[in-house]
């Protein structure tokens, strides 16, 4: 399982992103992607920091979120938050790690 983890520096939340990561996944291989700017961000449809990427996909994707260099939020089971919970992490890499 790959994961890419594209971020950008303004955003605290990527590296709280990355240490969830690395504990519901520990042996996956993980990229840091930054995106440095407002042209990478659309060319590459980044919809915010942290986005997390399950062998290229965003689990995540909210198809009606602006591009562009921002924090995400994600809809947790607690409301609101910078980084999906660890369940719904867990989920989404159960799910790919199934095939």
């Amino acid at each position: 399982m790959e994961i890419t983890i594209q971020y950008f520096d303004g955003c605290p939340n990527w590296k709280a992103a990355q240490v969830a990561v690395l504990r519901a996944a520990p042996a996956a291989t993980i990229t840091l992607q930054p995106v440095e700017s407002a042209d990478e961000a659309q060319r590459l449809g980044f919809r915010g920091s942290p986005t997390i990427l399950v062998d290229g996909r965003d689990p995540w994707a909210d198809a009606d979120a602006p591009v562009g260099l921002s924090c995400r939020v994600f809809q947790t089971d607690s409301g609101l938050a910078g980084l999906p919970s660890d369940a719904q992490l867990a989920k989404v890499l159960r799910e790919a790690a199934a095939g």
